[in-house]
Order: C-alpha cells, then sequence, then structure tokens
C-alpha cells in the first residue's frame, strides 16, 4: 500500500477547518465607537433620585450611646436649664438623654424615632458647650446651624506666663467689666468664655480665627485699640467678600 492512499483514507473522515477571516477596522469605525452620544434637546437627562438613610437602617437597629462629663461648678446651672436642654433634644432630635447623678454624666442616646444621622452628634456638641460654659440660647445654635465650631485653647500655649503676669494676661481680655471681650464678641459675631486660663469660642470658622488672633494679640501685650483697628479692618474685609 502506497503511502499517499493510506494519507487519504485517514483524512477521509475529517474536513478541513476554514480559518475566519477578522475584518480590519478602519480609523472611522474606531472613531465612532469610542465617541459617546451628544445629548440632544429631544433626549432627557434622567438624574439618580436616592431616598434619605434612614438611621435605624444604617445603624443597623443598634443604638448609639454617648456621655457628657458634668462639672461640678456646672450642676446647679444644669438643673435650672434642664428642660430648655431636655426639649429641643428630645422634640427635634428625637433622641433619648438623661443625667446620672452616680457617674456625674450626661447621658444621650439614640432611639427607634431618630431620623438624622448626625443628631447625636449634635445633641452632644449642644451639652458639651453648655458645659464649657456657653449660655443655652448661644449653646443651641449647635443644634440648629452646621458650620459652628467650638475652640478651646488656654493662655499658657500663646505665650507662657505665670503669676500676675498671668492674671494681667486674663485681665487684658476681658477688659474693664468685660468691656473688650463684649467688642470682640460683637465685631466678630461669635461667643468667648473666660475659664480660668481657658479661652472658649464659639462661632463658624473663619470668625473664631479673627476673634483668636485678636485674643492672641492681647495676650501678647498689643494694646486694645490696636487689636480693635486690625480686627474691624479683617472684619469688613470678610464682609466685602461675602
Amino acid at each position: 500500500m502506497d503511502q499517499s492512499d493510506t494519507t487519504t483514507q485517514a483524512t477521509q473522515g475529517f474536513e478541513e477547518v476554514k480559518q475566519k477571516r477578522k475584518r480590519k477596522r478602519n480609523a472611522v469605525d474606531m472613531e465612532e465607537e469610542v465617541e459617546p452620544k451628544k445629548p440632544t434637546e429631544d433626549m432627557e437627562i434622567k438624574r439618580p433620585n436616592f431616598p434619605p438613610v434612614d438611621a435605624s437602617v444604617s445603624l443597623g437597629g443598634r443604638a448609639e450611646f454617648r456621655s457628657v462629663p458634668v462639672p461640678s461648678h456646672r450642676f446647679t446651672p444644669l438643673k435650672e436649664n434642664w428642660m430648655k436642654i431636655f426639649t429641643p433634644i428630645v422634640e427635634h432630635l428625637k433622641l433619648q438623654i438623661r443625667l446620672n447623678v452616680r457617674t456625674k454624666n450626661v447621658e444621650i442616646k439614640t432611639s427607634k424615632h431618630t431620623t438624622d444621622l448626625g443628631a447625636i452628634q449634635k445633641a452632644e456638641d449642644f451639652v458639651r458647650a453648655f458645659m464649657l460654659g456657653f449660655n443655652v440660647d448661644d449653646a443651641l445654635a449647635l443644634v440648629r446651624l452646621d458650620d459652628l465650631f467650638v475652640e478651646s485653647f488656654e493662655v499658657t500655649d500663646v505665650k507662657p506666663l505665670k503669676g500676675d503676669h498671668l492674671s494681667r494676661a486674663i485681665g487684658r481680655i476681658a477688659g474693664v467689666g468685660g468691656k473688650t471681650k463684649f467688642t470682640i464678641e460683637n465685631v466678630t459675631k461669635t461667643r468667648i468664655v473666660l475659664a480660668d486660663s481657658k479661652v472658649h469660642i464659639l462661632g463658624s470658622f473663619q470668625n473664631i480665627a479673627i476673634a483668636r488672633n485678636a485674643i492672641c494679640g492681647l495676650i501678647l501685650g498689643s494694646p486694645p485699640s490696636k487689636v480693635y483697628g486690625n480686627m474691624r479692618a479683617v472684619a469688613s474685609r470678610m464682609a466685602e467678600r461675602f
């Protein structure tokens, strides 16, 4: 048997596979594929509409808990203004609040009626600002507005003073009858609390920066007239900008 006969018999049961020719894409076709369709007047652009996230769903049914310590000198003001603190936290923020006399803490907790995720943080900032010495009405602005903060620092952070020098620096910040402190508050639209050598400022970020610079200038020994001039110039520039 010849070798050619054997190869023909072996290939009789198989068919030759024809390769598919790939069509070369032109540059024009590629540009048409890459270029997105431009929206026309007839086409409506649908924007995604996401419903608000429920606090109970995001927390997975778990209750969030915060605790704010109460200093000994703020117990009496806390008892006198308890209803002013209790009402906005419970009725508006839908939270639970109680005063733990044994541990001397104000405890705040979310409930099943809480709808806002940031409600417990607002309530904690509100209570903490009251404990620092701010008035209830001033501290309540932390609940109503989103862009308010509390900044605290010590006089010795600006300049290491001791004894009578420290007392005179605190006196320069307060002024005669609190005149200097009230002027800084009115010009910068902030609220300031002087607690011994600590200074607490409540306001927006930019206003806090202006008030802090004025207080630092007084601590370093600048005369109040110069501080007033610089502060009013900066405040007027900020007002013109906005």
